[in-house]
């Protein structure tokens, strides 16, 4: 088998199925995600933190994170206790004192404060608006978002959030090497501007839909939410459980909607 041939070979715990909107044909159709799902790595039987991850090399991955945090681990494993989704790390020289600051890491960067895994909750409630986007506006913010990126134009290097009408204007942009930071300066500079609950707007993000982004947008009471990457099967249960209408892969007049599709008016 070739080397191409066995990286096609996806395992079987790293993708989903779900069933989408295609647009603008309305076609309903089974869609293939890739697996998001929280790990718990403890440290001498202590949880120290939950990371979201693809399950698969759990055991690799609570190394290297505890490498990098200067534990000092010697080995790890599957617990005792079975427990789904966490990790045991042996560290006997690792001063947990210096990180009991506990903190929830995404597949991709950030913190955000929390150690286990009953902190994924969200804390926001279900959107329940009545907000009705034209599909032709929702698959042009993409085009909108990326003329509108000063910073990325000269570096090529930033993902950037835009807030937009159901019209398709665009309110505020904000660029950032973090996909996470652009969506929370936007939700900052809507605080400031005493527009929350984004009720009545749109959310366009550069890149792909991870659950913290999802996340992020329920906090902040926004319905709608296009990317022009895909999103994560964690992401899309998270959207469907707090009423966000999920769009994916928007681009070339088409789009991919995960979840609560009738806000997308034809």
């Amino acid at each position: 088998m070739s080397v191409y041939a066995h990286a096609m070979e996806a395992p079987p715990q790293s993708t989903s199925r779900v069933e989408v909107t295609r647009l603008p044909a309305r076609a309903v159709e089974s869609d293939r995600l890739a697996v998001e799902e929280p790990l718990e790595i403890r440290v001498n039987g202590e949880a120290v933190a939950v990371t979201m991850r693809t399950p698969g090399e759990d055991e690799e991955l609570a190394l290297g994170f505890c490498l990098t945090e200067g534990l000092r681990p010697v080995a790890a494993r599957l617990p005792e206790d079975l427990a789904a989704n966490t990790v045991d790390v042996d560290a006997p020289d690792a001063d947990l004192e210096g990180i009991r600051r506990s903190f929830y890491t995404s597949s991709s960067c950030g913190v955000c404060g929390k150690g286990a895994l009953e902190a994924v909750a969200v804390d926001a409630r279900r959107i329940e608006s009545d907000l009705a986007v034209p599909f032709a506006v929702m698959a042009a913010l993409p085009d909108r978002l990326r003329e509108a990126q000063a910073t990325f134009a000269l570096t090529g290097s930033l993902h950037a959030t835009g807030l937009f009408t159901p019209d398709g204007e665009l309110r505020c942009l904000r660029e950032d090497v973090g996909r996470h930071n652009a969506l929370d300066k936007v939700v900052g500079w809507g605080f400031r501007e005493k527009l929350l609950p984004l009720s009545r707007s749109v959310l366009c993000l550069s890149g792909r839909l991870s659950f913290e982004l999802v996340q992020k947008a329920a906090v902040a009471g926004c319905p709608v939410l296009v990317a022009v990457g895909g999103p994560s099967s964690l992401a899309v249960e998270l959207a469907e459980d707090r009423g966000i209408t999920l769009c994916g892969f928007v681009r070339d007049a088409r789009a991919t909607v995960y979840t609560h599709a009738y806000r997308i008016a034809p």
